[in-house]
């Protein structure tokens, strides 16, 4: 690049951040102990979700498995081009729970592999118990590959939150006095209280409220991957978690990844902060919802022909919320031509199609209370969800393409 992304001021700034909480080494140890279920079971337990967390592992041992599919029709799926499950709205642990529910009582859905949730990482969620509670059932019961968490810059948090980043990285955040001890970022463009459509308006030093979040909540809970929507908090998220392998990170579709010169800026961001191994802290990207299936295999022939560049996964909205986009979004046809031409990639459900109550993005950014007071009528969108994802995954199989699933869907 002809510019660094990052000014000395900016790496200060980060590497402060990372030492205020011990140095990498001990934030990569802590995550890792945080990710044992005994020690996340025990805690949770603590915290009033103990029940919980013993009727998911009930329900999860009448989950179907993949293995049974295969032979009952017949399957040998070995073409190149496999197919990731992904589905999004995982909000919190009553909404997951109720969801492993439902789908043990219908005993022939087979679980995704990839789970996003799309909560705020507010105080409540973080320090009660409820992500940890969600984190175990998702990544422990299930045996999800990966649980995204969300952060989004402009929740309310106590001022001592400030307080603290101003003294650690010596920047300032233009911020209300909320009352109660409470603040809140300013947004200016399109700004709500829950972060400006995922967190896109990230001004000034705001990517490094972003990264504080996101530490706070993989020393609480062990989380280890996060959505990243805005150009600043990727490129200090990459610079970040260079030093912390246990850290990754999804761009999310919001960054408008519409074409192959939107895909090589970020190819140029993660080669710029390329781990010493050679890794890189994204794991995947999201391809926008404006892409066609040309364009998806491009940026796919783009990623492996580059010198030096790791392998990052890259997804597709099958089908969409239908406040997020046009209606009767549908990708699917599209979807079998990047996989009939030999193209690994994720399908990703925002939606299952239809518009059922709180299949919309309000449904994301619900207070605390009001989610849990209304976890029956979103788990019931994140089960439909799941029933399309599979439904469209075992037709992927039957043309010939490997699926992946969670483990619980697993004889192994």
């Amino acid at each position: 690049m002809h510019f660094h992304l990052l000014s000395d001021r900016d790496l200060g700034a980060i590497d402060a951040l990372i030492d205020s909480y011990g140095g990498a080494e001990a934030i990569g140890k802590k995550i890792t102990e945080m990710r044992e279920y005994e020690t996340r079971k025990r805690i949770a337990g603590d915290k009033g979700f103990g029940e919980m967390l013993e009727k998911a592992e009930a329900h999860a041992r009448d989950f179907p498995k993949l293995e049974d599919f295969l032979e009952k029709e017949g399957l040998k799926p070995e073409k190149p081009g496999v197919c990731t499950t992904q589905v999004s709205g995982f909000q919190g642990a009553r909404v997951t729970a109720d969801c492993v529910r439902r789908v043990a009582e219908n005993g022939e859905v087979l679980f995704p592999t990839e789970m996003i949730s799309v909560v705020a990482l507010t105080e409540k969620y973080v320090y009660s118990g409820d992500l940890l509670a969600t984190l175990a059932m998702a990544e422990n019961i299930l045996g999800a590959s990966k649980f995204c968490s969300t952060n989004l810059i402009g929740i309310p948090l106590p001022e001592e939150r400030f307080a603290r980043l101003e003294k650690v990285t010596g920047e300032t955040f233009d911020r209300r006095d909320l009352g109660g001890g409470m603040s809140q970022i300013i947004l200016k463009n399109m700004g709500t209280a829950f972060g400006n459509l995922g967190g896109v308006e990230v001004a000034d030093c705001n990517h490094l409220v972003y990264l504080d979040g996101i530490t706070r909540a993989a020393l609480e809970t062990g989380a280890n991957f996060f959505l990243n929507p805005s150009w600043s908090t990727i490129v200090a998220a990459c610079y970040y978690a260079r030093r912390i392998p246990e850290i990754s990170f999804k761009i999310s579709m919001l960054l408008s990844t519409q074409n192959t010169m939107q895909f090589r800026m970020l190819m140029n961001i993660v080669k710029d902060y390329l781990r010493d191994d050679g890794t890189t802290p994204i794991y995947e990207i999201n391809i926008g919802n404006g892409a066609s299936p040309e364009t998806f295999m491009r940026c796919a022939d783009d990623l492996k022909e580059a010198a030096g560049m790791p392998p990052i996964s890259l997804t597709a909205h099958l089908r969409i919320n239908p406040d997020l986009g046009m209606e009767g979004f549908d990708w699917t046809e599209k979807a079998h031509q990047v996989l009939d031409a030999g193209y690994d990639m994720t399908i990703k459900y925002e939606s299952d199609g239809t518009s059922r109550p709180y299949d919309t993005m309000e449904a994301y950014f619900l207070p605390d209370d009001e989610r849990d007071e209304k976890a029956e009528l979103i788990g019931d969108v994140i089960y439909h969800k799941c029933i399309r994802c599979d439904r469209d995954a075992k037709e992927i199989m039957r043309r010939g393409h490997p699926a992946r699933y969670a483990d619980v869907s697993l004889r192994g």
